[in-house]
């Protein structure tokens, strides 16, 4: 891998098949707490962490510093013990080591371990792997995503533009009962609604399952770069309610209210 501060695109697509493997070493573990058993607590914000949260993250953390040694990594458990490196323009990864802890506590099947590279404060590298539902979607370098399902053919994938009958819109499972998504629904002219959880969202935008994904309410900076990353090199795009494409390095990592769209035109 190359010094902290450059990544070619050969680079980044170099990165798909080790960060995939570290990406299913952190599924694995978080199977593993689930057969066994774990306890659940609360951070101080009041979202659930677990056990298995905390098993993702020590199966990526070292294994990351080993593969790229120099770029810092921000990850959400991390940052709630209070390692919280600066996101600057120099590339950091950025992980979730869990994402949809609600769902895995809830005896659920959508959740997801996120890796995201950001050079510049801009997503350019993503792995999001689903274990409970083995499937997996990541980065093959700029402008390539790719979906393998249960370890069968990798195949390529796009977002489609949105059909002429309307948009089918993707929601999350726990997150959907705000006034400004009832507009936003009720204006949209969706044809169809899924309900699902964890940033696997992103993925059934990228293949062309679901055309909107709007977001209001919080999110963090570990919750959508990974799949910010994939979405983009799928032809879609994350922008924010002001039409603005969503940004990284924010001083407290939040992301303001978004709409991820998988096609930009």
């Amino acid at each position: 891998m190359p010094p902290a501060q450059e990544f070619s695109d050969h680079d980044l697509g170099a990165l798909a098949a080790p960060i995939r493997s570290i990406a299913e070493s952190a599924g694995d573990a978080i199977l593993t707490v689930r057969r066994r058993g774990y306890d659940v607590t609360k951070k101080e914000d009041r979202s659930l962490v677990t056990d298995a949260d905390h098993a993702a993250e020590a199966a990526i953390l070292p294994a990351l510093a080993k593969l790229t040694p120099g770029v810092p990594i921000l990850s959400e458990e991390a940052v709630a013990a209070g390692d919280t490196p600066t996101v600057g323009d120099a590339p950091i990864w950025v992980v979730d080591p869990l994402d949809g802890t609600r769902e895995f506590v809830a005896g659920g099947t959508e959740y997801a371990v996120c890796i995201g590279l950001l050079v510049d404060r801009v997503p350019v590298f993503g792995v999001l792997h689903g274990p409970g539902m083995g499937l997996t979607y990541w980065t093959a370098g700029p402008g390539v995503a790719m979906r393998a399902k249960d370890h069968t053919v990798e195949q390529a994938i796009h977002g489609r533009p949105v059909p002429e009958a309307g948009p089918i819109v993707i929601t999350s499972r726990f997150h959907g009962k705000s006034g400004r998504l009832t507009a936003f629904l009720e204006s949209s002219g969706m044809t169809d609604r899924i309900f699902m959880s964890s940033a696997l969202k992103f993925g059934l935008l990228a293949e062309g399952s679901a055309d909107l994904y709007p977001r209001f309410g919080p999110t963090c900076e570990w919750d959508t770069a990974a799949g910010h990353a994939i979405l983009t090199a799928a032809g879609g795009c994350v922008e924010t309610l002001d039409g603005d494409e969503l940004g990284y390095g924010k001083p407290d990592f939040l992301n303001s209210d978004f709409i991820a769209r998988g096609s930009k035109a």
